[in-house]
């Protein structure tokens, strides 16, 4: 009998470009057929052959709460009542904008966008204008939107596919982006020695989650600070995955480096398409209208978004929130390092706040070279081993893993004993 899925990918083909709206979805780098989803609830989604699956994508990280959380879904069917978008100031902004100031020390002015392309498109154009220069510094296998000069050796689904450039991308633009080599010190500061006057602004991954999970090594993100102080460039944290993912202050607070602008998404929109950038007020005072950089959206500042974030942001403020969060997803990494290491299996993990990494290969990486030499015909076995075992994974070796406040030792059980049947007949 032919799935219910199959069909509507056939069909989809059909219409949509490689039948999704966003390339990872397609399982291009794990291969077989994309899954519909139609339902969530808590850390659960319900195919459209009625089939459940514990969820470790979460929307690719929004859903910190879990699917259909009751209290932002009664906000949202609260203010829905009111109108779906007005194209003008409401009070709610208002109240959005004082939160991330107030949860996030380095912003002290925020605008508030509809996606975290639209949010990383406009900090990079907000530096170029504050500072009057045009190069920026990225670095490889990070990924910050489909913007033209970001898409330069980029991470995420760029990498799943195999293109780590994108076509379309003129060289008159990709010339102004600098890429460096993630982690490496040495590297940026002989590119700022040479150049670091022309730099309007270094944008990174605090914690790259696009090549999958790979940490900062100690003093690299204080070192890209002090080179930015010295030489009068913008320092960007993309912290579209980051922020409020790894900790109620943000991959910066856990670092202790304070950016001088920070994009945020995911999280802050609780599942509804919403993101933001802010940071120093003397440089969010180049926005329009109030300064020469232009940025706008009709959408942006969504009512219901914005509603939807808040509820969000409100309940990860509760007492305990992060750290049953944190003993969550460590009880999964560490749960799959162990079973692999029982059974001889090449893998290592590890996890940073709600998020986590998988590489099957015995040492962490910590760039984008170094992730690459992981096994990812293993990773692909694994991932369609446990799809059948009701476990959904990210379906690409190059993405990190999310685990949500749903997620209770019941859940993370079930996933380490569906890992451990795979494990124990892994063909060595």
């Amino acid at each position: 009998m032919t799935s219910l899925n199959y069909k509507l990918f056939q069909r989809s083909l059909e219409l949509i470009p490689g039948g999704v709206n966003s390339p990872v979805r397609a399982f291009k780098s794990v291969g077989g057929t994309p899954i519909f989803f139609k339902r969530g609830e808590g850390a659960y989604v319900w195919d459209v052959d009625n089939k459940s699956y514990i969820d470790y994508v979460g929307s690719w990280g929004p859903l910190i709460l879990g699917h259909a959380h009751p209290a932002v879904i009664k906000n949202v069917q609260n203010k829905i009542k009111d109108g779906l978008t007005f194209g003008a100031p409401t009070e709610a902004e208002f109240e959005m904008a004082e939160l991330l100031c107030k949860l996030v020390p380095s912003i002290e002015q925020v605008r508030l966008v509809s996606s975290g392309t639209e949010a990383t498109m406009s900090a990079i154009r907000l530096a170029r204008g504050y500072t009057g220069r045009n190069r920026i510094i990225k670095f490889e296998g990070c990924y910050h939107g489909h913007e033209d000069a970001l898409l330069v050796k980029a991470g995420s689904g760029a990498l799943t596919l195999g293109h780590p450039s994108s076509a379309g991308v003129s060289e008159e633009v990709s010339n102004g982006t600098v890429v460096l080599n993630y982690n490496d010190i040495e590297e940026a500061e002989k590119i700022f020695s040479k150049v670091g006057r022309e730099i309007a602004a270094v944008i990174v991954e605090p914690i790259a989650g696009n090549m999958n999970l790979v940490a900062p090594r100690p003093k690299f993100l204080s070192a890209l600070r002090e080179l930015c102080t010295k030489y009068g460039s913008v320092l960007i944290f993309d912290e579209v995955m980051t922020g409020f993912r790894v900790g109620l202050d943000c991959a910066q607070g856990l670092y202790n480096i304070k950016p001088d602008l920070t994009t945020l998404g995911k999280v802050i929109g609780g599942g509804m398409p919403m993101a933001a950038f802010g940071g120093q007020r003397e440089i969010m005072q180049f926005l329009a209208p109030v300064g020469p950089v232009y940025q706008a959206g009709t959408l942006s500042g969504n009512p219901i978004a914005v509603c939807a974030g808040l509820a969000t942001l409100q309940m990860i403020q509760t007492p305990g929130f992060y750290k049953k969060l944190i003993d969550s997803t460590q009880k999964l990494i560490d749960g799959l390092s162990n079973i692999a290491n029982k059974y001889k299996v090449p893998f290592s993990a590890q996890a940073i706040g709600g998020m986590f990494g998988l590489y099957f290969h015995r040492k962490i990486p910590s760039s984008y070279t170094e992730v690459t030499e992981c096994d990812t015909e293993s990773f692909n076995r694994f991932f369609h081993a446990m799809l059948e075992g009701g476990i959904y994974f990210a379906p690409s070796s190059f993405e990190a893993g999310f685990v949500s406040a749903a997620h209770s030792d019941i859940e993370i059980s079930k996933t380490l004993q569906i890992a451990e049947k795979i494990f124990s007949t892994w063909e060595k």
